[in-house]
């Protein structure tokens, strides 16, 4: 049976631009995943802020095809302001917490993944 997303249940959250999805990104989230079965993607409205080209459109299409089929129904996407602080004022329900993947991955880099694809003519 196919995983039911329900906006009831524990959720864990995940904040970034996205610029693109790469595969540190996707081993971070099949941590996060783990821990309340269900993940809120969020991204940054940030096409055309600083080194952003992709739209939330691609995106969000990146995002999908990386994890679908295997975590369909898991998680979803939404678009949000270019959040650039997460504040509270007392422990609410929630925390807020680092995922420390290995080294390897630590040093995948967006930036460098750009430069690539700019490189190769995919990016302009």
């Amino acid at each position: 049976m196919a995983y039911e997303w329900d906006n009831k249940k524990p959720t864990a959250q995940m904040l970034g631009r996205w610029q693109p999805f790469h595969d540190g990104h996707y081993a971070l989230f099949q941590e996060i995943v783990k821990k309340t079965g269900q993940v809120c993607i969020q991204i940054r409205d940030v096409q055309g802020v600083d080194d952003n080209p992709f739209d939330f459109e691609t995106v969000k299409k990146n995002i999908e095809e990386k994890l679908n089929p295997e975590f369909e129904g898991q998680f979803k996407v939404m678009m949000v302001p270019n959040i650039t602080n997460i504040c509270y004022g007392r422990g609410v329900g929630y925390k807020i917490e680092e995922v420390v993947l290995s080294e390897e991955i630590q040093k995948i880099s967006a930036t460098k993944i750009r430069a690539k694809m700019r490189e190769d003519g995919k990016l302009d």
